[in-house]
């Protein structure tokens, strides 16, 4: 990338800055800005870099790197900045700003005009701190090197670069303590720490529960995955960010709030207490920028040590730490002679006061556990096998299961990788052997973890063929998985609706839309419920623990759409597009009722009495849909304007107690009653006509208004009847020759009159009766006892049989005549069979026919057929 002599000229400069360190002096250049969190310290940096022709700058966290990297690339450009981590690298040709990972910077062998170290106070970690005082000790830029971090690292930069210019940098804002609070008082925008996964875990569900959920953050997370989590909160779909104290470092969030679950944690060797500074470190999250923030402790946590002393919180709220005294260092340059040099020189002891040896990190101790198996150790053999061994044990342990199962690991690989590069095809079906996203949270990210190692292996130089291929199939694995675990994270411990709601019900409420999908209610996209009608039904789905604050919500925000769906109805009706239905007596809309019909002054006269869901709508709104309602019901009533009629003229003086009587008796019974129970024969010539004018016709057996025999008009009536008591429950027939049905019901079908099997419409009855008495009278005057030949055709063809033909003639007065029959052994047709007519009694039922010999039924019904 850079020209050799360039190369050359660094590394004699890394040579005299190595010398004036050791004699306490440094290089001209170099600037440690030092100070709290929010201090604008890593945009100083940025800025900076970007001032310059070249420069890199080295990152605690992969995540950081990558973050800045996209930043970068927007000023920059992305054909001229390079990300380099040991799981990714994208490094253009021509890339002259580099955004690493500080154990992957390789600027200790470059010529960069600025180089950056973040973080450097972690040249205190126990794991990784030998690598951040390497970088304070030797990371240079030609024009300019910054060293960031915390004051406490002041004492250090003095002692070990003493030329380097200090700068402290203030907090932006003010940390103040807030005191413990229950977590079911933890404000919005805040982040919970705790130190476990298990009470993670435990506070995200209690979260879930009563405030909608949490993005959850830990350091076994992979970093697209905690980069997912942490947008659910930055994007303020989630209040809350549950998390370990992974979320100290590097992360640039919105939090006004950090509560501590517990205040010590297991380091890796023992429990113990957190230190002030690391405390600080967690705290200084809340409060970005100009805006203040706050810390505190959870209460209820069940640990003894939950509580800041006075002297802690002055210390976190003032910015002031005990200094450290002392650095991790080992030689970054060790011998490679043999693996004995190489143990001896990574620990060998510093030279300087300032510096103590670093404890035996994972890659060291599994360098000496591989180096104590004789089959291991013999395949090493010269300097450049014992670099290429060293290399391989320095591969992180992504899976944190410790050194001993990460040391069998290294050593499968280590066999493969002595005897050259690995092949595509292993390292492929490695890969692939992870490609699956099913399983639970803990398994995906035991997946991920091992994907990260073949990622890392994957980026090496001189390990795998094809390696840009493997490194680019490895990584869209670990996009898959970690899109997956996202997805696991979501689903268990965040409640969208849930959380959606709780600001709905909140002081920002009226900055959230509701709005409808067909039936479904949705408060921020989230689907809550339906509205059926005017009814709000909760999702089936919601957990009980969900349900009261749905309803809670949906009582405050549907007003609007109530109102909106009462005016829509409301113009439906007016403009006669509304699709309601009278139902059982009730006014029903998109199978909701809006109304419930009453007794009246009348039968034709109901009251109707509003649904208790309208109660909902708010009062100008409901009025006019309540009048709507009314005006739609007058309007649906039309087709029994044929009673109304009846009804009214009923009340005229002129009508007369018979004809009174009987126009309230058709009225009653939808519009027809038989003639012998009507009185219709009482009334004189006028009442007579009266009752022809108002549509009544007089038939052989019954009484009726035609108009009423339609289907519509006899299920309205129906309808009506039954808010009033006064009508059976079973449907009319809606054709004039019905199936068979039950006797019970054929005595109550109005509209038709009953023969036995059958039921004939009442006008169509009328019809045929009144075809028998033209052809009784043939055109001359009709006599009772004149016989006279009857044709059953029209009857057949609506549909009735010849024994429900005949009933019917009998119930009218007709009556058969028998042939005589034939003498014996004479032949020839029959006779055929002939009717005389003489006036019924009025007494005689409809359903009791007078008794027919059974011979004689035959006998007739034979005759007809063949007639």
């Amino acid at each position: 990338m850079y020209a050799a002599s360039g190369d050359a000229t660094f590394a004699g400069e890394m040579v005299q800055d190595r010398n004036a360190t050791a004699r306490g002096d440094a290089p001209s250049g170099v600037k440690a800005v030092l100070g709290p969190t929010n201090t604008g310290k890593t945009h100083l940096a940025i800025e900076r870099m970007c001032a310059h022709s070249s420069g890199a700058i080295g990152f605690p966290l992969r995540l950081l790197a990558r973050e800045v990297y996209d930043r970068v690339c927007a000023i920059k450009g992305e054909q001229n900045v390079a990300l380099i981590t040991g799981e990714e690298r994208i490094e253009p040709k021509h890339a002259r700003y580099l955004l690493c990972t500080a154990e992957a910077m390789p600027v200790l062998d470059r010529s960069l005009a600025f180089v950056a170290i973040d973080e450097a106070q972690l040249g205190a970690d126990r794991e990784r701190g030998h690598v951040f005082t390497d970088r304070l000790l030797h990371a240079r830029g030609r024009e300019e090197t910054m060293i960031l971090g915390s004051s406490t690292l002041e004492p250090m930069v003095r002692a070990l670069v003493p030329r380097a210019e200090i700068v402290t940098r203030p907090r932006f804002s003010t940390l103040s303590h807030a005191g413990a609070k229950k977590l079911s008082r933890i404000p919005p925008r805040s982040a919970i720490v705790a130190f476990s996964t298990e009470q993670v875990y435990a506070i995200a569900e209690m979260l879930r529960r009563f405030r909608g959920g949490a993005a959850v953050v830990m350091g076994a997370l992979s970093p697209q995955t905690r980069n997912a989590q942490v947008a659910l909160y930055q994007s303020g779909e989630v209040d809350y960010l549950v998390a370990t104290d992974a979320i100290g470092m590097g992360l640039n969030l919105d939090v006004e709030h950090v509560a501590f679950a517990g205040l010590s944690k297991f380091d890796g060797v023992r429990h113990r207490r957190l230190t002030t500074s690391e405390m600080a470190q967690i705290a200084g999250r809340a409060g970005r920028h100009q805006k203040d923030g706050t810390f505190g402790t959870l209460t209820g946590s069940g640990t003894h040590d939950s509580e800041f002393d006075p002297e802690e919180i002055f210390a976190i709220e003032e910015h002031r730490f005990p200094p450290l005294t002392k650095l991790f260092w080992r030689d970054a340059e060790p011998r490679f002679d043999s693996i004995a040099t190489l143990i001896g020189d990574l620990e060998t002891p510093p030279d300087l006061p300032e510096l103590v040896p670093a404890p035996e990190a994972i890659d060291l101790s599994v360098l000496k556990r591989l180096s104590e198996d004789p089959q291991v150790a013999d395949s090493v053999r010269g300097a450049a096998m014992v670099q290429r061994f060293w290399d391989v044990c320095r591969l992180p342990d992504f899976r944190q299961q410790g050194a001993e199962t990460h040391s069998r690991f290294v050593a499968r690989l280590w066999q493969d990788l002595r005897h050259g590069e690995l092949g595509a095809d292993y390292v492929a079906n490695a890969i692939a052997q992870l490609d699956r996203t099913g399983g639970d949270i803990d398994t995906l990210q035991g997946r991920i973890a091992a994907i990260r190692s073949w990622a890392y292996i994957a980026q090496r130089p001189d390990w795998v063929l094809a390696r840009d291929e493997m490194a680019a199939r490895a990584r869209a694995v670990e996009a898959r998985l970690s899109d997956a675990l996202h997805g696991k994270l979501t689903e268990r411990f965040i409640n969208r609706r849930t959380a959606v709601l709780m600001k709905k019900l909140g002081p920002d409420a009226g900055l959230l839309s509701v709005r409808m999908e067909d039936e479904e209610v949705l408060v921020e996209g989230e689907h809550i419920g339906s509205l059926r009608g005017f009814a709000f039904h909760v999702d089936p789905g919601a957990r009980l623990s969900d349900r009261k604050l749905l309803l809670a919500a949906a009582e405050k925000h549907l007003t609007a759409l109530l109102q909106k769906r009462a005016d829509e109805l409301t113009e439906a009706i007016h403009a006669g597009s509304a699709a309601i239905t009278l139902d059982r007596g009730k006014l029903k809309w998109d199978g909701e009722s809006l109304g419930t019909l009453a007794p009246g002054r009348s039968l034709l006269s109901p009251v109707l009495v509003p649904d208790r869901t309208l109660d909902a709508v708010p009062g100008p709104a409901r009025k006019v849909l309540v009048a709507a309602l009314e005006a739609w019901l007058d309007n649906a009533l039309q087709p029994l304007a044929p009673l109304l009629k009846l009804d009214e003229a009923s009340r005229s003086e002129e009508a007369g107690p018979d004809l009174r009587a009987l126009l309230i008796a058709l009225v009653e019974a939808g519009g027809m009653t038989s003639r012998e129970d009507s009185g219709v024969d009482k009334l004189d010539k006028q009442r007579r006509t009266m009752l022809s004018r108002l549509g009544v016709r007089v038939g052989a057996l019954d009484v009726f208004v035609p108009a009423m025999l339609r289907p519509g008009p006899i299920v309205l009536w129906r309808e009506l009847a039954q808010v009033f008591g006064k009508s059976p429950r079973d449907g009319a027939p809606e054709d004039a020759m019905p199936p068979a049905l039950p006797a019970k019901r054929r005595q109550r079908t109005p509209g038709y009159r009953s023969l036995g099997k059958q039921l004939v419409r009442l006008d169509m009855a009328e019809k045929l009766l009144r075809e028998a008495h033209e052809a009784r009278s043939g055109g001359k005057p009709a006599g009772s006892g004149r016989s006279f030949a009857l044709d059953p055709a029209k009857a057949v063809s609506m549909g009735l049989t010849t024994e429900s033909y005949a009933r019917l003639l009998r119930l009218a007065g007709f009556q058969p005549i028998m042939p005589r029959q034939l003498a014996d052994g004479a032949h020839g047709p029959p006779a055929p069979v002939r009717w005389r007519w003489r006036p019924p009694r009025r007494h005689v039922e409809d359903t009791k026919p007078q008794p027919v010999r059974k011979e004689s039924a035959f006998s007739i019904l034979a005759d007809m057929v063949r007639n």
